[in-house]
């Protein structure tokens, strides 16, 4: 009877393990929910939707966008990290997340151990931009403004602790402004109040704002990165004028901890597909971003580094949330 039980353990354990690659061979087998943790109709919205447009042919299921904004980005990751790890749920992560790590005292989630990277997507700079009326015309100007300290310079962000927000506060730390925060709910809200001419100025993602540039709707100063942007290519970096200044954003698609690693891997081959088709890159180009598309063991270095980089950038900045 014992030899019989063993052999009868062995047989199941043998059907069980041989039914595990045949589901990872049909996945997905129903739509796949991408949560955005933004607003529509800003960067991070803008880019999941066009990666999400090219992963329905490869994948046979349609890619749903699941708009979750608010505190920073928070509450969108948190329910993906406490999502079923069955591969129909995923975050459309930013810079973001891994800033909340070092300006929040207590999230809800681990960032690094509740969620497991996809790929990464992109690379995006910020812009700052002021309304078309405020008495400025290049980025001088504007630094001697805000140091003046003779007027009110509000800033507007798409949260506490997001890019926007850092990359503002990093700023009046420099300058030794006075610049006051005004957080949004995401980067189209803010954006539409700087064209109500309810705030003064915003370091937003080049793509929500480059339309309002080109229309003349909003004066931009400088670029957040390193290099100049192709699209502006006038446009001097901010660390031009005031060095030692860089901020670079980026964003990733990322799934819930313990996530099949097959299933993570099916997935990540499909967006790096997407992202090197010519008309994805074309679309990139024209918002300024730069498609990435690494493997999740270079994306899970990466989020390391960018860790230990965005933590000593909020010290710089003195940027806190409680």
């Amino acid at each position: 009877m014992s030899r019989n039980l063993i052999k009868a353990i062995g047989c199941a354990l043998l059907l069980l393990h041989a039914s595990l690659p045949a589901f990872a061979d049909t996945w997905p087998t129903r739509p796949i929910k991408l949560v955005v943790p933004y607003p529509p109709g800003g960067s991070t919205d803008v880019t999941a939707r066009v990666i999400a447009d090219g992963l329905r042919p490869l994948l046979g299921q349609t890619v749903i966008i699941d708009n979750r904004p608010g505190a920073g980005g928070n509450i969108g990751a948190e329910a993906v990290a406490k999502s079923a790890a069955d591969g129909y749920t995923f975050l459309m992560a930013t810079s973001t997340h891994v800033t909340n790590m070092s300006l929040y005292k207590n999230l809800p989630y681990d960032f690094v151990q509740d969620l497991a990277p996809v790929a990464q997507t992109a690379f995006i700079p910020n812009v700052l931009v002021v309304r078309s009326d405020l008495p400025v015309g290049n980025l001088a100007e504007f630094i001697d403004y805000v140091k003046s300290g003779k007027y009110p310079v509000n800033y507007g962000t798409a949260g506490n602790g997001s890019s926007q927000h850092l990359s503002s506060a990093l700023f009046n730390s420099m300058v030794q402004g006075k610049m006051v925060h005004v957080p949004y709910k995401g980067g189209a809200p803010a954006t539409a109040d700087l064209l109500a001419g309810q705030i003064q100025c915003y370091f937003g993602p080049l793509v929500e704002v480059l339309p309002h540039i080109r229309g003349g709707k909003v004066k931009a100063l400088g670029i957040t990165t390193k290099k100049r942007s192709p699209l502006l290519p006038e446009l001097p970096a901010i660390g031009e004028v005031l060095p030692g200044y860089e901020v670079a954003l980026w964003n990733g698609i990322l799934a819930p901890a313990k996530t099949p690693a097959d299933i993570v891997s099916k997935l990540n081959e499909a967006i790096v597909k997407v992202l090197n088709q010519p008309d994805v890159k074309a679309r990139f180009a024209e918002q300024g971003s730069e498609p990435v598309g690494n493997s999740p063991a270079e994306f899970s270095q990466f989020i390391a580094a960018e860790a230990g980089k965005w933590k000593e950038l909020v010290r710089i900045s003195g940027a806190k949330i409680e």
